[in-house]
Formats: C-alpha cells, sequence, structure tokens
C-alpha cells in the first residue's frame, strides 16, 4: 500500500512520519508528474489553505487531485486539508476541490495564539488527542455526513464517502489511531 501526501506546504513531513511508524510507504506529490504514480490513498495536510490552493493550480495538479477524490480515492484532509474540501467556506469568498457537503469557517478557534490540544471523543476510537491550529470546524453538513467528532458543539471531525476531514492534526501527536483508522478505511 501507498499513501500520497500532498507536500506543496505544511506538516506533510509529520504525515509521512506517522505513516512510516506504521510501516506504510508514501510519496509526496509536489507537482504533476507526482500524480501519475500510483498510490492507493491521499493525504491533505494540514497549513494554509489560500497558499495549497494556489500552488495546486500554479502546478496544475487541482483538477487531477479533484478528479481523482470524485472518483473514490480515500482522502484524509487536516485542518487546511478539510478546507480544501468543503463545498463552502463560511468567512471567505474563495473554494477549492467542493467535494464534501459541508461548510467550514475558516480560523473558527482564532489566531495562532489561541491554538490548544484536549483530548475528546472520536466515533469507533474513544478519547484521543487533538491539536488545533488556527483551525477550522464544520458549521453545516448534508445528511449524508458522517459526524465523528463534536467539540463545544461544533463539528471537528467528519466522514463522507470517500472523505474523511479532521479540524485537527492527528500528525502532531504520538497516539496513531487516526492514521490506523484511515489505513482500515483504506
Amino acid at each position: 500500500m501507498t499513501v500520497g501526501i500532498l507536500a506543496l506546504q505544511g506538516a506533510f513531513a509529520e504525515h509521512k512520519k506517522m505513516y512510516h511508524s506504521l510501516g506504510v510507504n508514501c510519496i509526496e506529490l509536489r507537482n504533476k508528474k507526482d500524480l501519475s504514480n500510483h498510490y492507493d490513498a491521499l493525504v491533505l495536510p494540514g497549513g494554509e489553505s489560500t497558499v495549497q490552493g494556489k500552488l495546486l493550480k500554479e502546478l496544475n495538479m487541482f483538477d487531477t487531485l479533484k478528479k481523482q477524490i470524485e472518483n473514490g480515492i480515500p482522502t484524509l484532509a487536516t485542518c487546511a486539508g478539510m478546507i480544501l474540501l468543503a463545498d463552502k467556506i463560511q468567512n471567505d469568498n474563495r473554494t477549492h476541490f467542493r467535494t464534501m457537503p459541508i461548510t467550514v469557517r475558516r480560523n473558527a478557534y482564532g489566531r495562532q495564539l489561541d491554538s490548544f490540544s484536549t483530548e475528546a471523543e472520536f466515533k469507533g476510537l474513544g478519547k484521543i488527542p487533538m491539536t488545533f491550529i488556527r483551525a477550522p470546524y464544520i458549521e453545516t453538513f448534508s445528511e449524508d455526513v458522517e459526524v465523528l467528532s463534536v467539540i463545544d458543539k461544533h463539528v471537528v471531525a467528519a466522514r463522507y464517502k470517500n472523505q474523511l476531514a479532521l479540524s485537527f492534526h492527528p500528525e502532531l501527536n504520538d497516539d496513531l489511531s487516526i492514521h490506523k483508522m484511515f489505513l482500515d478505511f483504506i
């Protein structure tokens, strides 16, 4: 099994480290040529969604990745990755892939100084550590979106078909449960 990790900006190295610790092969997706390599799943890491969206288009990767997601490649999206998948962004007029019927609020928890870590329930996993850095959360979602975790009445994790979107950064903790769950999902 090979996981393709979008490696334009953000926490891609941390995801790669987590999958390597689980014995999973990873490739970094840095340009259009990399998208022709074989990979069984896709990771859209946290970082800056605006920068990632811009680079995806400038590097001519956007359409190919969108089509792969629409065609069912298992996709794990964390923080900025969630924003890339969202159909709507509440406090921004830009959208990106629009493959997940959710509306997200960018930087919902405030600025960098307002970042925090907690433990919370995650459907099927129990309590897990969660690190939020300028994180979004899901404000609205269609009825076919499965809510996986809620903190203070805000949806912070959801699944829709082949897409798993998280507000938090599981790659910044030692807990491998999210990455293992995604492998089972694949």
